[in-house]
């Protein structure tokens, strides 16, 4: 690091598709007067890149930028930027509120933003800057579009995002290309809804067409992981895309956010329970060994005992291999903000803890047929010569590890025995 440069220090806070952002952000800023340092100590200007999703997630940014300000205030550091879903949406609010704040922009101001921070002009025409990395150098996100059509209830993405904007083949598997060009074994994409992708372009496309894109490049990733499918929109074509590829992992991540058909109505998904189990049918007909992620919503307004009955039902039923549970939170804006928000706090948190201990008994279930079986599993980390990596029906960050003792190098894959599990992870050996 240049000891003459100014030092940049970015937080980027919410979901993979802000990573990306600031990924996005950090690969135009290299070669200025900038470096970037992991050091908030060492800091001359601060970037934060916000989520707006959720009270949690506000309440996070919030609190974020409020230390920052602090920091400006005092004059530890020279500058304060705020960027973001929760800037492009109180943008107002919070310049009125946090003065202290440079400068606010949103989520799609890179341009804008590196112009400000080192005072040089990046013309409208100028490409997106390459990204700098800031997953593991193995793996990493593609962004297939920005923004969301879909409109359901709860969901205020389109109000900061916009609505759909996909990117263009070419221009993915270029990105992609450099990414694994650069070391990266495994590709995850990512959109609000990665099923819809490509249906906003003038020559319409689709999610299966990009994946047989991405399977014709020369020593192409080894993984490719999908994220973020929404249930009306999975096809059989998709599905076959999915089951015809020998890199694409057997791993969906498809939230269904609930499963009573009331509830489902008004949260404007588009399938019924039905529709939804006809999705995971077809699913597990063309790809038998397919891990599901998906994530639900409890005390949705006007959820009923009878609802959240049909939803645990559900769940017991169909025995998804991952599952996360979000509590309702009214979103200003949004379709459902004009529904009474009644279902108490405490309620709430009941269904989630039941709809957790349900799931708990399904992980257990699953983990346990595990033991004695092999798996290929990529490492993520080693520390105190202990490895920790994932197979391919495991996601980072959300989904269960394994734990290898063995001798290993970080980014490889490897073939491992499972031996044993807990609760939260997988512990194998490596295969003699």
């Amino acid at each position: 690091m240049d000891k003459n440069k100014k030092k940049l220090h970015l937080i980027s806070l919410g979901c993979a598709k802000n990573l990306v952002d600031s990924e996005i952000l950090l690969g135009g800023l290299r070669n200025t007067q900038f470096d970037v340092t992991e050091n908030l100590d060492n800091a001359d200007t601060i970037i934060i890149n916000t989520c707006g999703f959720l009270d949690i997630a506000r309440e996070e940014s919030v609190d974020t930028i409020l230390q920052a300000a602090e920091l400006r205030k005092k004059g530890s550091i020279e500058q304060l930027v705020v960027m973001g879903c929760l800037s492009e949406r109180y943008h107002d609010d919070l310049k009125k509120e946090i003065p202290e704040v440079d400068r606010f922009f949103g989520t799609n101001d890179h341009k804008q933003i590196a112009s400000f921070i080192t005072g040089k002009d990046y013309g409208k025409d100028d490409p997106l800057f390459f990204r700098s990395i800031l997953t593991p150098s193995h793996y990493a996100y593609l962004k297939i579009a920005e923004g969301c059509d879909n409109g359901c209830s709860f969901c205020s993405i389109p109000i900061m995002r916009g609505l759909q904007k996909s990117r263009t083949i070419p221009e993915l598997i270029s990105e992609t290309t450099r990414l694994v060009d650069n070391g990266v074994k495994e590709i995850m994409i990512i959109a609000q809804d990665t099923t819809s992708y490509g249906w906003d372009l003038d020559k319409k496309v689709y999610l299966s067409d990009l994946i047989s894109q991405i399977d014709k490049i020369n020593n192409g990733p080894e993984w490719i992981r999908i994220h973020y499918a929404h249930p009306s929109h999975l096809s059989q074509r998709i599905i076959d895309s999915m089951a015809e590829s020998d890199k694409v992992c057997n791993y969906i991540d498809m939230p269904i956010q609930h499963a009573s058909d009331d509830l489902l109505s008004s949260m404007r998904r588009g399938l019924n329970q039905n529709g939804i189990r006809k999705r995971i049918d077809s699913l597990r007909n063309s790809i038998p060994d397919i891990s599901i992620r998906t994530t639900i919503i409890v005390g949705y307004p006007n959820e009923t005992e009878e609802d959240f009955l049909a939803l645990t039902d559900f769940i017991s039923e169909v025995k998804f291999d991952h599952l996360g549970v979000f509590t309702y939170s009214e979103e200003e804006g949004t379709i459902a903000a004009d529904l009474k928000d009644n279902v108490p706090r405490e309620l709430k948190d009941e269904r989630k803890s039941i709809i957790m201990d349900l799931q708990n008994n399904i992980d257990f279930e699953r983990n346990s047929s595990m033991v004695g079986q092999y798996y290929d599993v990529i490492i993520d980390e080693i520390a105190n010569n202990i490895a920790v990596g994932r197979t391919q029906y495991d996601a980072p960050e959300i989904d269960k590890i394994v734990r290898i003792n063995d001798n290993v190098n970080k980014g490889e894959i490897y073939n491992v025995k499972i031996n044993d599990f807990n609760e939260y992870e997988l512990i194998g050996a490596i295969k003699k």
